[in-house]
């Protein structure tokens, strides 16, 4: 069952400066076991530029969708599938 976020998150640990290791949702901290799939959003909205890297990863709780906009240097968390 897949459930829709758009919650904000700490990325508390990267690895190789780039990839999501470890990160805090809703006070509870995942460790990534693995980054599954990694792509760049670029567009133009409503005359605003937004720009995002988007990691799928795996944690032993489930695989997540992560969003770090590059614009405001934020992280959030997209989408849930519990229990893969």
């Amino acid at each position: 069952m897949a459930r829709r976020n758009e919650d904000p998150i700490e990325v508390q640990e990267k690895r190789c400066g780039y990839f999501p290791r470890a990160f805090k949702w809703r006070g509870k901290r995942y460790r990534v076991s693995k980054v599954e799939k990694s792509w760049t959003v670029r567009r133009k909205r409503r005359r605003e530029l937004v720009e995002r890297r988007c990691f799928r990863v795996r944690c032993r709780e489930g695989v997540f969708d992560l969003n770090h906009d590059l614009i405001v240097n934020t992280w959030h968390l997209r989408r849930v599938q519990a229990g893969s």
